[in-house]
């Protein structure tokens, strides 16, 4: 799914690195007439797929070369709708500064899923994998500026779907050096409308959790304003989420 502005150099570029690929039957180019956007660009990447599941790859990430197999072969075992995986962070040196997995997860029950979930974000997208007629069912991507793979899992969940965890890391995804969507003021206005959104399931959570869910907050947005170069925002939430730090995650 080519979603650059038409007859910029990005879609020129973009449409002689596909020409490769122009005598596969297997490979469908599309390109829109106009810049969708991540979610939507995605939606319509998923109208495109003729085949029965569906996963994920941005052009900047990479799927080392067993990730769909291992996956497809997971989920086929399992009769699952949705399976997400582990992920290698890497800086644009290649190296390796981060490797996120979910080894607290001890139940996937829906309703434990869900509590993990908010507290800790099943995510990144690249690491899903769905079932074409469920990732439809649900709907697929809401059009919204920050969150979007984290309220597609929330739906996932929410829509009773069949959901596992393979623990391992078939995806590199890349730390940029420059501009990028997870730092500056909208990504501080976004984080915020993100834990007022999740307080509506307090309700569902221990104590211990709901205070996790806080310290995660104030964590994230010490990082975002120490990376924004917002040192009163650092200060803030860095002295928050010490004061309210649960120890462990629970």
């Amino acid at each position: 799914m080519d979603d650059n502005v038409p007859n910029s150099d990005y879609r020129f570029e973009t449409e002689k690195k596909m020409q490769k690929y122009s005598g596969l039957g297997n490979v469908i180019y599309k390109k829109n007439n106009t810049n969708f956007g991540g979610a939507l660009a995605r939606n319509e990447g998923i109208k495109c797929a003729t085949g029965d599941y569906v996963t994920f790859l941005d052009d900047d990430d990479i799927y080392l070369p067993d990730k769909i197999l291992a996956q497809l072969e997971y989920m086929v075992e399992n009769d699952l709708d949705l399976s997400f995986t582990d992920v290698r962070i890497h800086d644009m040196t290649n190296r390796l500064v981060d490797y996120r997995e979910h080894s607290y997860i001890k139940s996937f029950a829906n309703q434990e899923l869900l509590k993990y979930h908010l507290m800790h974000h099943l995510t990144p997208t690249a690491t899903y994998m769905f079932r074409k007629s469920s990732l439809e069912a649900i709907g697929g991507f809401d059009d919204i500026e920050v969150g979007q793979e984290f309220m597609l899992m929330l739906k996932a969940i929410e829509g009773g779907l069949k959901i596992g965890y393979l623990p391992v890391a078939h995806v590199i995804q890349y730390l940029h050096d420059g501009e990028r969507i997870s730092i500056g003021k909208k990504k501080l206005e976004k984080e915020i409308e993100l834990y007022h959104f999740k307080k509506q399931y307090f309700s569902r959570l221990t104590v211990r959790e709901r205070q996790y869910v806080r310290f995660r907050h104030h964590a994230v947005m010490a990082i975002v304003g120490k990376r924004s170069g917002f040192q009163t925002v650092f200060a803030k939430h860095a002295l928050f989420a010490i004061a309210i730090s649960p120890g462990s995650s629970p």
